[in-house]
């Protein structure tokens, strides 16, 4: 009779995620997950291959889950009110998960990296919303000019780099409304 499986991959990722929000992803290692979900490291090994795919597992479940609540906020409405309410939870995202986050965009090793799937499927909603607003022609570009606001804006408050005073929630709405504006023009 085969020995009963004491943890699934999807446990493992869990362990995971919570072990670079937590701790940093200097921190993940194979040991460290095995503790987590109660079994020796070398069990790991039959469900991941090495680090490297385990951190790959960990940037795909995280780029799952928010395209999943970027998707969830952009209902098909109007393509305006839609770019901001996809911005927003970006945004909050990355508030409730930086490490995450910052590993979304980081540079890793080839064998670390999402695959192209994950990533077509988490920007769904905001590759719509820029054909929406800059026209079908423009979306890639329109959507890659979004990405890279967000990214620079939420970065920058999340290492506090914000330093001139003033309200940033009230920096971050007029960001919104100048793209939106800007897209609706193209």
């Amino acid at each position: 009779m085969p020995t009963p499986e004491r943890t699934s991959l999807a446990e493992i990722v869990e362990a995971a995620r919570d072990i670079v929000e937590k701790e940093g992803l200097a921190d993940l290692t194979m040991q460290a997950v095995a503790v987590r979900v109660g079994v020796r490291a070398p069990s790991l090994y039959k469900r991941v291959r090495n680090r490297d795919d385990l951190v790959r597992l960990v940037v795909e479940s995280i780029v799952r889950d928010l395209g999943e609540r970027l998707d969830a906020v952009t209902a098909g409405g109007d393509a305006r009110d839609d770019l901001g309410r996809l911005c927003r939870a970006f945004r909050a995202f990355a508030h409730a998960h930086p490490a995450g986050y910052r590993l979304i965009f980081a540079a890793g090793s080839e064998e670390s990296r999402p695959d192209a799937g994950s990533l077509a499927r988490a920007v769904r909603s905001l590759l719509r919303i820029a054909g929406e607003l800059a026209g079908p022609g423009e979306a890639l570009e329109a959507a890659r000019m979004v990405t890279a606001w967000l990214y620079g804006f939420v970065s920058m408050e999340l290492a506090g780099a914000f330093n001139l005073g003033g309200d940033i929630d009230r920096a971050f709405e007029y960001g919104i409304a100048r793209l939106v504006d800007s897209l609706a023009k193209a």
